[in-house]
């Protein structure tokens, strides 16, 4: 088993005999986003799923080493004493109470789950970004690849370079604490008013509204960027290392505006310009390490994992250049992924176990988290009182996709959840990408969040070429590129002339609520092999349309984790404005649903 925790996404992760068998992440049955605490949750779901009792368990690895952290967070305050003593003496009385003793601590824990666990030697700890780097590399489907892990920061490492070969991983180069990519995009986000470690996508939707004017001004001040793509960040800029913000006061003087506040201050085309800017050089950084990797090690498949590998934008364009063969990207790339990593490096390093079925991708389409039996979803429904309709698959498939191709917006809530930050068909809310009202509808009156974030079209597989410039598979929507050519509209002058969030409501494809303002996309592909009903679903869409797309965004309002439950599905849909829901074979309609079971339970999540 896996475990990761104490800092952001916790989680737990089974393996068996090498085999992912579940993973989940901690904020799902909690309820708050990004938990961070001990994954209790999370850890009786893959014991339970996995039939096993926790003393049963051969070990338990967790993701990342507390000492290499406290060594770092020591070292850094001492180099840049007397600065940021607050922030010191905020942090010590944690460490010194809670993280020092992590081992205890974890056994603790565990022992609440099963009074027979007396063996403590079984509990084993990975290094942070050995665990990032083997979450990438140990479920693709390449023999032998290069893992690029970049975030914020482990212990001390904040970028690594690691070569993968069969059951081998070895890290080859780091980049340390301050100097990091994450931590330079997270200054950004804190910057632009979105919160730092779940509004950095927020910054990367909003980039393509802006023009990137301070790409130079990043470059020039913020960053000594060399020609392989390494780099050192100038700290008199950041307050990250000591402070208890990101940024400080010579980076507001530095780019003219303070820090704006979310609670008072619009979204300008400043903002958006900024976000252009850091997005446009994170690009620049991503392409020059990847370049200088593949002429080094002379690998063609590429794996990527931690926070930054989130940026599907980035991961658009390495693709794009072609610099590599092939590119595989793990699903839960942030620290949820480290629990699943910290298992399967134990497993093929430690234990040298052989990886089976090398040439597939094993990550089970990412559907690793609980399911409910049709015995357990109709006995939810009769508990809430709720109007439902029990149907077979195929006369289901029929009813979801005629009502999408007639612009409703459905809950689909199927299989066992996905584990990563991304719906990917078991956890989703569809629509119909035709639709040019339907991007604005579903952020607004479904999601209640900003209107210029983008959804994200789910392909049949067999046709996402026709329809996009790629030809690759993107099963886990990781990777953005453009609608094609032929599918898109041309801008009128007047359009032309617009910009900023005025660019938002012009149609500008066959599929416009899917077609970001730069005409892009983040795509996912849907398998047969891998979710049969999804797959079903797209080609009765098409069938009936002509189109093999739907909009997939994930199921939950703004603020709260992708449901988890058919109660927490059937709640979020009363909460919104969303026409049906379908829950395993159930199909539920908003008009004929009491009245009185509608709820506001927005103010129950914390917006991000």
């Amino acid at each position: 088993m896996g475990i990761s925790a104490f800092y952001h996404d916790s989680a737990a992760a089974m393996i068996k005999d090498g085999e992912i068998i579940a993973a989940a992440q901690e904020e799902r049955f909690t309820r708050k986003k990004h938990d961070s605490g001990y994954p209790y949750n999370a850890v009786n779901f893959v014991l339970k799923f996995a039939k096993i009792k926790l003393n049963e368990v051969d070990h338990i690895v967790f993701y990342e080493k507390p000492f290499l952290k406290f060594e770092r967070l020591l070292e850094t305050y001492v180099a840049f004493a007397p600065k940021g003593f607050k922030s010191f003496a905020k942090a010590m009385p944690i460490w010194l109470r809670e993280k020092l003793f992590q081992k205890k601590l974890i056994i603790d824990y565990l022992k609440s789950h099963d009074d027979n666990f007396k063996d403590e030697k079984k509990i084993l700890f990975s290094e942070h970004h050995l665990s990032h780097a083997a979450s990438a590399f140990y479920p693709s489907p390449f023999k032998n690849a290069i893992i690029l892990t970049a975030d914020g920061v482990g212990e001390w490492a904040t970028t690594t370079v690691a070569i993968g070969n069969k059951n081998n991983l070895e890290i080859k180069k780091e980049l340390h604490f301050p100097h990091s990519l994450g931590l330079l995009y997270s200054a950004f986000t804190y910057y632009a008013g979105f919160k730092v470690n779940s509004g950095e996508y927020k910054l990367m939707g909003l980039a393509p509204y802006g023009k990137p004017k301070y790409t130079n001004l990043i470059l020039n001040n913020l960053i000594d960027l060399k020609e392989d793509g390494t780099f050192m960040l100038d700290q008199k800029y950041f307050n990250y290392s000591t402070g208890l913000t990101m940024t400080n006061e010579n980076f507001n003087i530095l780019f003219g505006q303070p820090v704006r506040k979310p609670e008072t201050d619009k979204i300008t085309q400043f903002h958006m310009d900024i976000a252009a800017s850091i997005q446009e050089v994170t690009e620049k950084i991503m392409l020059m390490l990847t370049k200088s990797l593949r002429k080094e090690y002379k690998i063609p498949n590429l794996c990527l994992a931690g926070g930054v590998a989130l940026n599907c934008v980035a991961n658009g364009k390495i693709l794009k250049e072609k610099i590599f063969e092939n590119v595989w990207v793990q699903p839960a790339a942030g620290d949820a992924g480290g629990s699943l990593g910290a298992a399967l490096a134990y497993w093929h390093i430690d234990l040298q176990k052989e990886r089976k079925n090398i040439e597939n991708d094993n990550m089970k389409g990412s559907y690793l988290g609980n399911y409910f039996t049709e015995g357990e979803i109709e006995k939810t429904l009769m508990e809430i009182d709720a109007d439902f309709k029990l149907m077979t698959e195929d006369d289901l498939i029929e009813k979801t996709a005629s009502e999408i191709s007639k612009g409703k917006a459905i809950g689909w809530f199927q299989g066992r959840m996905e584990f990563g930050p991304r719906a990917l068909g078991n956890r989703s809310i569809l629509g119909d990408p035709r639709s040019d009202k339907m991007q604005k509808n579903l952020n607004l009156k479904v999601k209640y969040r900003e209107s210029f974030r983008p959804f994200a079209p789910s392909v049949l597989n067999e046709n996402v070429s026709d329809w996009f410039e790629i030809n690759t598979d993107s099963p886990y929507m990781l990777f953005v590129a453009d609608v094609k050519k032929e599918k898109t509209l041309k801008m009128s002058d007047d359009q032309k002339s617009l910009f900023g969030i005025d660019l938002l409501n012009i149609k500008r494809s066959e599929i416009p609520a899917v077609t970001h303002v730069d005409y892009s996309a983040r795509i996912q592909t849907v398998y047969e092999d891998t979710n049969k009903k999804y797959y079903k679903l797209i080609k009765k869409f098409k069938e009936l349309t002509n189109c093999p797309v739907l909009i997939n965004t994930s199921f939950n309002i703004r603020g709260e984790p992708i449901v988890n439950t058919p109660l927490e599905a059937f709640n979020c849909f009363m909460g919104t404005e969303l026409d049906a829901l379908v829950i395993g074979n159930y199909y539920l309609e908003k008009e004929k649903q009491n009245i009185n079971l509608k709820k506001d339970y927005s103010d129950q999540f914390e917006l991000d």
